[in-house]
């Protein structure tokens, strides 16, 4: 029993020691995800060599323990924040999974949460169909249902001033932009699905569609949000690329991790789903929404401009 607890200590260290490093590495960014995971299990395994009497297993785990928590705390901690304005607006994003059926478990959630614009992912022709009675109180819609997982529509009850997509390269899959006047402000709002980084070929995909998301901001007036399964947790070296570069911020500060996937194994869930804002916006408040039978959380974000 010793053995196994010292050689899942070892394993924790390395993954610990080794995704902590900034590098644009596919092998580094596919265990960096998980950092929320290595401090439960590192701080688990301190607690049982203490009760083993195992002093420097334990205190080398208690070490990582707090070496991980640095990755961790900072979501949580009060940030800086624009200065709340007089308009609010309330976002739904959610990746429903082209598989999944329960169109009414998603009408439902949106009926609870009332938010002003609705951004759903893995739109196909099923999901349009079956989303139907969203248009009753969302008038204002642009769908554009693709066969597969990269479909994307939004619905809003606010009147869009332009909205449109654009054929993210390198795959062509749709990315939104959607334009809205707020308390006489202009808004952009880009909803974006880049492809799983599975593959040399697929992680350096997701990688240029993120790239190109930079464009579309950069030329973007006024404030911007910028939302989607970007296929990235917050610990991966180009999700920090992509807040550096664009100047935007993630709205999970202040308010937690909030892990959205993968839903059918709780233990490993990891946020990949992301809102960003520029920084003359407020985020009043951000979680994540009930269930929808995808293997996504829905997030819930309300804004002030």
């Amino acid at each position: 029993m010793n053995c196994l607890l010292q050689i899942a200590a070892v394993l924790t260290i390395a993954f610990s020691l080794l995704t902590a490093i900034d590098v644009p590495s596919r092998s580094v960014e596919l265990f960096c995800h998980f950092r929320l995971q290595y401090f439960v299990v590192a701080l688990l395994l301190a607690i049982v060599f203490a009760m083993l009497r195992n002093w420097p297993w334990a205190a080398a785990l208690l070490l990582l323990t707090v070496f991980n928590s640095t990755f961790i705390v900072s979501w949580y901690l009060p940030v800086a924040n624009a200065v709340a304005g007089t308009e609010q607006l309330k976002l739904f994003h959610a990746n429903v999974y082209s598989g999944n059926r329960n169109y009414t478990q998603l009408i439902k959630a949106v009926d609870a949460e009332d938010p002003d614009i609705v951004l759903i992912q893995e739109v196909t022709q099923e999901w349009v169909a079956g989303t139907q009675a969203l248009l009753k109180d969302y008038p204002y819609a642009y769908l554009e249902p693709r066969d597969g997982s990269f479909g994307i529509a939004v619905y809003s009850r606010i009147p869009f001033d332009s909205v449109s997509h654009i054929d993210s390269p390198p795959l062509d899959h749709p990315t939104i932009v959607a334009r809205i006047t707020r308390g006489g402000k202009p808004l952009t709002i880009i909803s974006s699905h880049p492809t799983v980084p599975l593959g040399r070929f697929r992680f350096e995909a997701r990688n240029e569609q993120l790239e190109s998301l930079l464009q579309l901001v950069t030329d973007a007036s006024g404030p911007v949000v910028l939302t989607g399964d970007f296929n990235v947790s917050v610990w991966a070296h180009r999700y920090r690329w992509l807040v550096a570069s664009t100047g935007l911020r993630d709205a999970r500060r202040g308010f937690g991790l909030l892990p959205t996937w993968p839903t059918m194994f709780p233990v490993a869930m990891i946020p990949i789903d992301h809102v960003l804002v520029s920084d003359d916006i407020e985020v009043l408040n951000l979680k994540t929404g009930h269930r929808l039978g995808s293997d996504h959380l829905p997030l819930v974000v309300t804004l002030s401009l």
